[in-house]
C-alpha cells in the first residue's frame, strides 16, 4: 500500500490514512535506548531517596516524583511511536530532552529541598521539548492530540517549578497538584482519542524500559554487598536477590507482552489509545514503585542479612512485592488478559512475610518472598501450561 510506504515527512490527509501509515511495523531505535539510559539513572535516584528517608513522608515524595517522571517518560514513548527519529534535527531535539532528564536525575535527591528549582527547570525543558518534537508527527490526529494535552503538561511542569521555591506542606501541595494535573490531562484536554498508537513499537518500548527498571534490583545487590566480605552468607543473599528479580521478570515477560500487543492491535483507534494510557501510563506506576521498594529492601538485606529487619525495610520487601503484583494484575485486567488469581494470592502472602522479617531475619523474609513468587509461577505454569 503506497501510503504505508510514504516517507516520514509526507503529510496525511485523513484519519483513515493516519491509521494506514501508523499501522506499519516499527522497531525501537538505538537513540531511544540511549534515552532510556538516562531514565534508569532517575530510577536509581528514587531508590536512594527511599533508602535515606523510609518514612511515610519519604514514600509520598518518592510516589510524587515517580509520578511526574514516569508521566513524561511515557510521553516520550508516545512521541517516538509517532515521530520517526531519522533526521538530525529530531535527534538533537531528543538529546535536548535527555539533557533535561539528566538535570532532573541529578537534582532528584534534593528536589524537595534546595535543588527543587533545578529539578523544575529540567522538567520544564523535558516537557516543552516533548511538545515541540511531537508536532512533527505524520499523523494529524496525534498532532492535534498533543496540542490539546500540552497545556496540562506545561501546567504540571510549572507547578513542579513553583514547588522548588517552597518547602514543607506547601511544596508537597504543588507537587500533588502537578501529579494530578498531568494524569488528568488526557481527559481534561479531550485529545486522547486523536492519538494513533502502533502496538508493536509501543509494547516493545515499554518492555525494554521495564528490563532497565528491573536492572535496578541487580544494582541494589551490588550496592548492598559493597564493602562486605564475599562469604557464603553474602553469596546466598545475593543469589536470593537475583532470584527475586528473575521472578519479577518472569511475571512480566512470560507471554504477557505478546498478549498485550495482541490486545492493543485488536482494539479500534480511540479504544486503543485509552487502553495504552491506562495499561502503560497508570498501571505501570505500581509496577515501578514496587521495584524501587524491593531494591531498597534488598540493599538493606544484603547489608545485614542475619539481623532482624527494621519494620520499614520489611515493609519495603513485602509491600514492594505485593505492589508489583497488584500493578501486574491491574495491567492484565485492563488489557483483558485472563488469569492472575495466583498473582493476587501471592501478593497477599507477600504482605504476610513482613512479620517474618521483623521477628526473625531479613534474609529469612527474602527467602520466603522468593519462595512465594516461585510457587505462584509454578502454579500458573501447571494450570496454564506456560
Amino acid at each position: 500500500m503506497k501510503q504505508a510506504d510514504a516517507g516520514p515527512g509526507d503529510p496525511m490527509t485523513s484519519g483513515a490514512a493516519d491509521e494506514v501509515r501508523d499501522a506499519g511495523p516499527v522497531r525501537v531505535s538505538t537513540i531511544e535506548l540511549f534515552f532510556d539510559l538516562v531514565f534508569v539513572f532517575t530510577i536509581t535516584q528514587l531508590t536512594r531517596m527511599l533508602e535515606h528517608d523510609p518514612t511515610a513522608t519519604g514514600l509520598l515524595r518518592v510516589v510524587l516524583a515517580l509520578g511526574v517522571i514516569w508521566w513524561m517518560y511515557g510521553g516520550y514513548a508516545w512521541l517516538t511511536n509517532a515521530v520517526a527519529l531519522d533526521r538530525t534535527a529530531r535527534r538533537l531535539h531528543l538529546l535536548t530532552g535527555m539533557a533535561g532528564y539528566l538535570v532532573m536525575a541529578l537534582a532528584l535527591p534534593g528536589a524537595f529541598a534546595g535543588d527543587g528549582v533545578a529539578f523544575g527547570l529540567g522538567y520544564l525543558v523535558v516537557t516543552v521539548t516533548h511538545t515541540v518534537l511531537f508536532t512533527r508527527a505524520t499523523s494529524r490526529g496525534s498532532v492535534h492530540g498533543i496540542l490539546r494535552i500540552a497545556p496540562t503538561n506545561v501546567g504540571a511542569a510549572l507547578l513542579v517549578l513553583g514547588a522548588g521555591f517552597l518547602d514543607g506542606p506547601a511544596a508537597l501541595a504543588l507537587w500533588s497538584g502537578a501529579f494530578l494535573l498531568a494524569f488528568a490531562g488526557p481527559f481534561l484536554g479531550g485529545g486522547l482519542s486523536r492519538f494513533v498508537v502502533r502496538p508493536g513499537h509501543f509494547v516493545e518500548r515499554h518492555g525494554l524500559v521495564m528490563l532497565i527498571v528491573l536492572g535496578e534490583s541487580i544494582v541494589a545487590i551490588g550496592i548492598g554487598a559493597a564493602g562486605h566480605r564475599v562469604d557464603a552468607p553474602l553469596v546466598g543473599a545475593a543469589v536470593l536477590g537475583l532470584a527475586l528479580t528473575a521472578c519479577l521478570w518472569w511475571f512480566y515477560f512470560s507471554g504477557d507482552d505478546a498478549r498485550a500487543e495482541h490486545a492493543l492491535s485488536a482494539a479500534p483507534g480511540p479504544r486503543r489509545s485509552l487502553l495504552a494510557l491506562l495499561a502503560y501510563g497508570y498501571a505501570h506506576i505500581p509496577l515501578i514503585l514496587g521495584v524501587v521498594a524491593l531494591a531498597a529492601g534488598v540493599t538493606e538485606t544484603l547489608a545485614h542479612p542475619f539481623a532482624h529487619a527494621h519494620l520499614e525495610w520489611a515493609v519495603a520487601l513485602g509491600g514492594g512485592g505485593a505492589l508489583y503484583l497488584a500493578g501486574d494484575v491491574v495491567f492484565r485486567r485492563i488489557l483483558g488478559i485472563h488469569g492472575g488469581g495466583w498473582r493476587i494470592a501471592a501478593g497477599v502472602v507477600a504482605l504476610a512475610t513482613i512479620p517474618l522479617g521483623v521477628f526473625t531475619t531479613a534474609i529469612g523474609q527474602l527467602a520466603a518472598l522468593v519462595a512465594v513468587l516461585v510457587a505462584a509461577l509454578v502454579a500458573e505454569h501447571r494450570v496454564g501450561g506456560r
